[in-house]
């Protein structure tokens, strides 16, 4: 992921034109290219969590939502996922190294 303040908290989509939260917590009102999130409306007027929404596109298969917008070259909706619950362990860990332990066998 390049940058995580433009980078979809649903899907993992690291593309988007502006951070979907503004710093005082105001929606950028963006539409997500990848599953269709819309920022300000999916959740503030809907009430429809990141995780829900999220839950559903991959029950629904994960697929590109961009009318119009074709997918990247490449693109791979495994990946960015994995590459999205590595970027919210990291924020959780807050820099410190993840616990590792050991057992013996």
């Amino acid at each position: 992921m390049k940058n995580s303040l433009n980078t979809c908290p649903v899907c993992g989509y690291d593309h988007l034109a502006e951070p979907p939260r503004n710093r005082t917590g105001g929606a950028s009102m963006e539409i997500c290219s990848c599953c269709g999130f819309q920022f300000g409306v999916t959740d503030d007027d809907q009430g429809v969590s990141y995780d829900a929404y999220r839950e559903k596109w991959i029950t629904d298969g994960m697929q590109w939502s961009g009318k119009g917008k074709k997918a990247p070259k490449g693109w791979n909706p495994q990946t960015q996922l994995g590459a999205l619950a590595r970027l919210a362990t990291l924020k959780r860990v807050k820099g410190r190294p993840p616990r590792m332990s050991m057992q013996l066998v």
